[in-house]
């Protein structure tokens, strides 16, 4: 290709939308383009990446035993009724009629189609497993659509489910997608973890999300370098402390003159924050009713692990106004467990102390000495965010702390949507078994940014080869001068040759523009044909480093080509 041929859209500055360096990279460098909040078109450069991309992705979910199909993003409403989801899955999901006042959303995942497909089509148990996929556009209504490709309103994903006869062999497909992710994220060059996740609005019984580790990830991921314990954040759990066996003291009302937060409260009564509790009172607007949570003071509530344990979603949960605290007995700032007319969540950590200070429910006052099951009750599970230095549930030591963003994530459905949907085998005795089902995705633009986000320098971005626009660019210092000219001309039809993608900047340009054009769009090679041409001497620049050497033609057309043969 020549570059006088291409749309070539690089811009000196970013737009003020992006805040992060792929956002901004991906913007200067005319891969994508904006065209309202969370929805991008994809330009020459940045869809051939794209390409490259779904193909690695394609290639190895195909290795792996996956069956690409095609669906429509136009999903029936019936179908989301069928599995619960219509109302639960929340504002998130684009809802729209057509003029026959039938309505539909736009996929935002497809289990209920694939499901309704496989239900049709799969009779026999001798049919089973199958594992079907497809990459596809995705419409999410985000509230706030942020950092370009990261978290927008329209983006692409692979999404893939398995159907098994039972849970052994939901295991071993479960399994096989793992080891699929992570040969995927392998080629594609991210450094990555695979942590414990939750299962959010996807459902199921048991999740893995893949992290491409990055500071500006928007996930949390707790691990453990001892024994390889790695969780998400809304999933990690911690060793609970050993209960305390200490004398209950006698429960006592203080007052606490405008002492609302813990910390206030903690300095005026002169007691550490670990022996305090706070009760937050929430309002499920999906089962219609205030909930209360209750963990140590020094804690954050996790509302996952919240509304996992409630029934609710996070999308529906919102903190209580002050009318709503006063109709539970209570009065904002000093809410307790104590006599609370509403569902109580109690956290492990506080349900095995003694003697905490307590909200009293009451303007201007709280309780000394409360304890669980004597002063107040309610259900005890785990609530709390999981820190930097908790210590691990599976050997006990330290845990460390990173940012990530999350890539992919596998599930394990078993027959949340099966059985609802009567997506069912006959089996041998005649019985209708529902399938036991499994859930995979991969957000393909987002993965496409992570890249960037991970390999990039203050020139441009550093695509590795496998996924760059083009692999090598050649740059006449003059394409006026005829034997530049010739030389580039020459290069550039033996790589085309050797099958090797190659751009020829045949633009009337200063050299210093062209070079820099090249640096941030992230060509892995440039070969530039300048003042020693005559000679056949051209200098040859790897983008990874910058490292600069002078080669003959001949050997700079093998560097490139010995590289691009070992491609995986």
């Amino acid at each position: 290709m020549k570059a006088s041929n291409m749309l070539l859209a690089t811009l000196k500055e970013a737009p003020n939308e992006a805040k992060i360096a792929s956002h901004i990279l991906l913007l200067r460098a005319g891969m994508i383009k904006n065209e309202v909040a969370g929805i991008y078109n994809y330009l020459p450069l940045g869809l051939r990446v794209l390409t490259k991309v779904e193909n690695i992705i394609r290639e190895e979910m195909d290795n792996f035993g996956g069956i690409e199909i095609r669906c429509s993003a136009i999903q029936p409403k019936e179908l989301w009724v069928e599995s619960g989801r219509w109302v639960k899955y929340g504002p998130e999901l684009m809802r729209l009629e057509d003029r026959h006042k039938r309505e539909f959303c736009l996929g935002p995942t497809h289990e209920e189609v694939f499901t309704s497909i496989v239900r049709d089509l799969v009779k026999s148990s001798k049919q089973l497993p199958i594992l079907p996929y497809q990459i596809q556009t995705k419409y999410r209504d985000e509230l706030r659509p942020r950092f370009g490709l990261m978290r927008g309103r329209e983006f692409i994903m692979k999404d893939a489910y398995s159907f098994d006869k039972d849970e052994a062999g939901l295991e071993k497909s479960y399994q096989k997608m793992y080891d699929c992710y992570s040969k995927i994220f392998t080629r594609l060059g991210l450094h990555f973890q695979a942590v414990l996740a939750d299962t959010g609005n996807i459902g199921g019984n048991g999740s893995h999300q893949f992290m491409a580790l990055s500071d500006i990830g928007e996930s949390e991921i707790m691990y453990c370098d001892n024994c390889g314990y790695a969780a998400d954040v809304e999933k990690a759990s911690i060793k609970e402390m050993e209960k305390d066996n200490s004398e209950m003291l006698e429960l006592k009302e203080v007052e606490t003159l405008n002492q609302r937060t813990i910390e206030e409260v903690s300095k005026f009564l002169n007691v550490d924050p670990k022996k305090t509790a706070k009760t937050i009172i929430y309002h499920d607007y999906l089962n219609n009713k205030l909930i209360a949570a209750v963990v140590r003071g020094d804690r954050e509530i996790n509302e996952i692990k919240l509304c996992n344990e409630s029934g609710s979603n996070e999308n529906y949960l919102e903190l209580a106004k002050d009318e709503e605290i006063l109709s539970l007995g209570s009065v904002h700032g000093f809410c307790g467990p104590k006599g609370l007319k509403c569902d109580i969540y109690i956290d492990v950590e506080v349900a095995n102390s003694k003697n905490l200070v307590i909200g009293a429910n009451k303007l201007n006052y709280h309780l000394l000495n409360a304890n669980y099951s004597r002063d107040f009750d309610g259900k005890v599970c785990d609530l709390k965010k999981a820190e930097k230095g908790d210590l691990c549930p599976v050997c006990g030591k330290p845990l460390n702390q990173e940012r990530g963003i999350e890539v992919g994530q596998i599930f394990k459905l078993q027959t949340k949507y099966s059985e609802p949907m009567k997506c069912v085998y006959v089996s041998e005795k005649g019985e209708n078994i529902p399938m036991v089902m499994g859930c995979y995705g991969i957000g393909v633009t987002r993965t496409l940014q992570s890249i960037v986000e991970q390999y990039h320098d203050d020139f441009g971005i550093k695509w590795p080869l496998n996924v760059a626009p083009y692999h090598a660019v050649i740059v006449p210092i003059n394409y006026k001068d005829d034997t530049q000219r010739a030389l580039a001309e020459k290069i550039y039809d033996e790589l085309k040759k050797k099958h090797v993608e190659v751009v020829l900047d045949d633009r009337d340009e200063r050299p210093g523009f062209k070079f820099k054009d090249w640096e941030l769009i992230g060509i892995p090679y440039m070969i530039i044909c300048g003042k020693r041409a005559n000679e056949d001497i051209v200098e040859f620049k790897v983008r990874e480093t910058l490292e600069k050497t002078e080669l003959s033609s001949t050997d700079a057309i093998k560097n490139v080509v010995d590289a691009v043969s070992n491609i995986e």
